[in-house]
């Protein structure tokens, strides 16, 4: 990604755009420094000023193909950094071992590319990569764990997963606090030791942090914070048989890249409280620096006078919610209860707060991190979390485990099935990085999640094909039209007309395409109809008219070519048409002046026997049935369209022959069409349908 140093007028606002504005204002990151590596604060310390206005991160987990709705939050994280004048990351949550390959790395990093983003960033003068792993960061994470274990904020718990559950509670009842919780850090120290040591089974024991089994949002309610795997991991083998939590990890590996804005979707909002604890709660191993400057913020306010202190104190008794587990905090707690009830006191005894605040400053970093804002905004340097409404297409499933079945059950033939809303799956299938960039741009970004008509895409990208994709004749469903009185106004049976085309209509500069129409050419067997309907006005033979004469077939124009009189039909022992036969009109072919002697109404698209190139064409709608495919808990399987994969034998014109894999083409009358990446190669002409010209559905 090269990074811009300001961003677009043109660009939308939505809120994350006001955030972002906002805390470059207000200076929230300013003085922020990047070593160029990840780190901690004092890693950090060393390292330059950070050129990048703003930090962001797109982190995948790396247990199956990236989907239609991670182009969204693609699109945002990189396009943000880019308007910016900032730095995107990608880095792979690889925290899950039994579930997480080198080939979903793989697949990531190249769907990310492809969309036309790239984690190189050039914002410090420098090509700098910022590809990370979160098992990178392992050590630290265990380095967090013993020390929250140390001082009073996490504890091994040995219940069994069913005593866990059941004492958690719900929405209207408290959860009942673990018999393991009030043992001595030194005891927790030991059994977590054993858990990295392999000593327990898997589900034996987990490390929990210490919050609040009583708090409303059951997501504080003791987390678990390591679990026991006894797994091969694919980058660091078997070195752990313990690996942190997603929602322990996450805001950890935030912190070590220097993210300032960690944009997720809303299905995470109910776990920012547990974000913020986590790092504000290792402030002193994480932001060590930063810390030493808190310490001197509060000796600077201590000295000054009474205004300011008091000032400071209200400020601190109004973020008592930032107040723990320890026993500091206990004390605290009390201090700001007898204010409430007694409001003359806080003036005498601000000794006593500052004393406990100064003496156990490390208890008390998560309230310094609010409280001391109006001093100077951020302290800490810690990124912040903001949600953001998902994407969600009509008949669509995003769930990757149920993408998943529908590979391993061999419903679809692979991640990048072209019915399936992987990305992958729709390149494959011919859809554009432009499409698929302006339809995430498009959507916007809302505090709501949206659902939008699978047909938004499409409408993406027939604007983005409609101006560079080259035009060409194909015949879906062939029936062969015999010319009879070629050889009469030709001269010969064996003459051919070149009759020419643009390669596109509005792009002279892409040049023209040739074919040769001859006596025998193919057209579509929707063409022709031996009753037609009203208002049909393309081939039909010779009727009996209301007064018994005969009125001669309807005529219509071979496109690029002559005008042809239908005179007749050929079946086979079942009734089936397998021959049209027509008669040429002379001096009627396009471009010359006798094009408009003949007026007509219909036009046919047709490809000459003679050099019709045969090709294998897929035809692809809509995997599922129903708008909303896994609604109300459904089985997706239940809802498969079985119609969604159609393979016929087609012929195209010549221009095609040599057309190489993954080029798009609008057929004419049919739609967009792409030759496959994969199966297509020289002899050999596979097709992909991704669109329609228009949308069809329901009319």
């Amino acid at each position: 990604m090269s990074a811009q140093s300001n961003p677009e007028p043109s660009k939308p606002s939505n809120f994350l755009r006001a955030i972002i504005e906002r805390d470059l204002q207000q200076g929230t990151f300013a003085g922020q420094r990047f070593a160029g590596t990840p780190g901690d604060g004092t890693h950090h310390a060393a390292g330059p000023l950070d050129a990048a206005r703003i930090r962001t991160r797109f982190p995948p987990e790396p247990n199956g193909y990236l989907h239609i709705g991670h182009a969204k939050s693609i699109c945002l994280n990189f396009g943000l950094a880019r308007d910016y004048g900032g730095a995107c990351h990608l880095r792979f949550d690889d925290t899950n071992p039994e579930k997480e390959e080198q080939e979903y790395v793989d697949a990531i990093a190249e769907m990310v590319q492809w969309l036309g983003w790239s984690w190189e960033s050039d914002v410090s003068g420098s090509n700098t990569s910022h590809l990370y792993y979160a098992s990178s960061y392992f050590d630290f994470m265990y380095e967090a764990a013993e020390y929250l274990i140390a001082q009073g904020h996490a504890y091994v718990d040995e219940q069994t997963p069913e005593q866990m559950k059941a004492k958690r509670g719900d929405f209207s009842t408290p959860g009942i606090n673990s018999p393991y919780r009030s043992c001595p850090p030194e005891h927790h120290l030991a059994r977590f030791q054993q858990m990295r040591e392999g000593r327990h089974p898997d589900g034996a024991m987990v490390l929990r942090a210490k919050i609040d089994m009583a708090s409303p949002n059951i997501n504080l309610r003791d987390p678990a914070l390591y679990r026991i795997k006894h797994a091969t991991h694919h980058r660091t083998g078997n070195r752990w048989c313990i690996y942190p939590m997603y929602t322990f990890a996450h805001p950890i590996e935030d912190a070590l890249e220097n993210i300032t804005h960690s944009i997720c979707t809303l299905e995470f909002e109910d776990q920012r409280p547990f974000y913020d604890w986590t790092l504000e709660r290792i402030v002193p191993l994480l932001r060590a620096p930063q810390l030493e400057r808190a310490r001197a913020l509060v000796e600077q306010i201590q000295a000054q006078g009474a205004p300011v202190r008091e000032a400071f104190a209200q400020a601190c008794q109004s973020r008592s919610d930032k107040l723990f587990a320890s026993e500091p905090e206990a004390q605290m707690r009390a201090l700001f209860q007898r204010w409430y009830d007694e409001p003359g006191v806080m003036a005498r005894s601000l000794g006593p707060f500052f004393s406990l605040l100064s003496e156990h400053l490390e208890q008390f970093t998560p309230l310094l991190a609010h409280s001391l804002c109006a001093h100077e905004p951020n302290v800490f340097k810690l990124p912040h979390q903001h949600e953001f409404g998902r994407l969600n297409l009509s008949y669509v499933v995003t769930s990757k485990r149920k993408l998943k079945q529908l590979v391993d059950e061999g419903i679809v033939y692979g991640w990048d099935d072209p019915r399936m809303p992987t990305l992958a799956g729709l390149r494959r299938r011919g859809y554009t990085p432009a499409a698929i960039r302006k339809m995430a741009s498009d959507s916007g970004a809302s505090k709501t999640t949206a659902w939008l008509d699978y047909e938004v895409l499409d409408i993406a990208l027939r604007d983005d094909l409609e101006g560079h994709a080259a035009r060409a004749m194909a015949v879906l469903d062939p029936i062969k039209l015999v010319v009879s009185n070629w050889a009469e106004v030709f001269g010969r049976t064996d003459h051919r007309e070149t009759c020419q085309a643009p390669a596109h209509p509005q792009r002279p500069e892409l040049g023209r395409r040739s074919m040769q129409l001859g006596p025998e050419v193919w057209i579509e067997r929707e063409d022709f109809e031996i009753e037609p309907p009203k208002g049909y006005f393309r081939l039909y033979p010779p009727r009996v008219d209301g007064a018994g004469g005969q009125t001669p077939g309807n005529r219509v124009r071979l496109k690029y070519g002559y005008v042809v009189e239908c005179t007749g039909w050929l079946s086979d022992s079942s009734g089936r048409v397998v021959q049209v036969m027509a008669r040429l009109i002379p001096d009627t072919k396009s471009g010359t002046p006798g094009a408009d002697s003949v007026k007509v109404k219909g036009v046919v698209t047709w490809v000459g026997c003679d050099d019709a190139v045969s090709a294998q064409v897929r035809l692809f709608d809509r995997l599922f049935t129903e708008e909303q495919p896994d609604a109300g808990g459904r089985d997706p399987k239940e809802v498969l369209n079985p119609h969604s994969r159609r393979v016929v034998l087609a012929y195209v014109e010549p221009s095609l022959a040599n057309a190489p894999p993954d080029l798009r083409f609008q057929f004419e009358r049919h739609g967009y069409f792409v030759t496959d990446r994969i199966d297509h190669a020289p002899g050999r002409a596979v097709f992909n349908r991704v669109t329609s010209l228009k949308d069809t559905r329901g009319k």
